[in-house]
C-alpha cells in the first residue's frame, strides 16, 4: 500500500497542527485542565497581532530548555504537537466563530487523542462539562468518542486496545 519513503525526506518529521482559537485563557484551560496537555512555547508576534503556543501530551521526563531561543528550537523539534494561534482582538468580536470543518463546507475533521481507559475519560469529561458530538456507545462505530473543545473543533478520543478490529467490522 504504502512504498518506501525517498531517501531525501529522512529525517522529516510532523512538527505540529494548528488551529485558531478566540479566547486563550478558555481554551489554553480545556487543554491544560482538561486534556492534560502542557504549554512548551508561547510566542508572541506584537508586529504582527498574534500568538502562538505549542502543547503537547507530557511524555517522558524530558523539561524544555529555559533559554528562549534554544527552547523554540527545541519546540520545533518536537513530533506531534498542537498549535493554537490566537489572533489579537478576536475575543472581542461576538459574531466570530471558528469553521470546525465538520460543517459544510467540510475540510478539516478533527485531532485525536489516545487514552488509557476510555470509559474513565469518558466519565472525566462528563465530570468536566465536555460537551460530546458522539460517545463511544452511540452510532456504528463502537469505542471511539468525539468532544468539542471552547471553539467547535471536534476531538476523537480512542482507547488503543480497544480498536485492534477496527476496520474489520465495516
Amino acid at each position: 500500500m504504502t512504498e518506501a519513503p525517498a531517501p531525501q525526506t529522512e529525517g522529516f518529521t510532523l512538527n505540529h497542527s494548528m488551529m485558531r482559537i478566540k479566547e486563550p485563557a478558555r481554551s489554553l484551560a480545556f487543554y491544560t485542565g482538561v486534556l492534560g496537555m502542557r504549554v512548551l512555547r508561547r510566542l508572541d508576534f506584537e508586529a504582527l497581532g498574534f500568538s502562538l503556543y505549542f502543547l503537547n501530551t507530557p511524555a517522558g521526563t524530558e523539561t524544555p530548555p529555559e533559554e528562549a531561543g534554544e527552547r523554540t528550537a527545541w519546540t520545533f523539534s518536537q513530533r506531534g504537537l498542537l498549535e493554537l494561534t490566537h489572533n489579537w482582538g478576536s475575543e472581542d468580536d461576538p459574531d466570530l466563530q471558528y469553521h470546525d470543518g465538520n460543517t459544510d463546507p467540510q475540510g478539516f475533521g478533527h485531532i485525536c487523542i489516545a487514552v488509557p481507559d476510555l470509559d474513565a475519560a469518558v466519565q472525566w469529561f462528563d465530570d468536566n462539562g465536555v460537551e460530546f458530538v458522539k460517545r463511544p456507545e452511540q452510532g456504528r462505530l463502537p469505542d471511539v468518542a468525539f468532544i468539542r473543545d471552547p471553539d467547535g473543533y471536534w476531538i476523537e478520543i480512542v482507547e488503543p486496545a480497544r480498536l485492534k478490529q477496527l476496520g474489520d467490522a465495516l
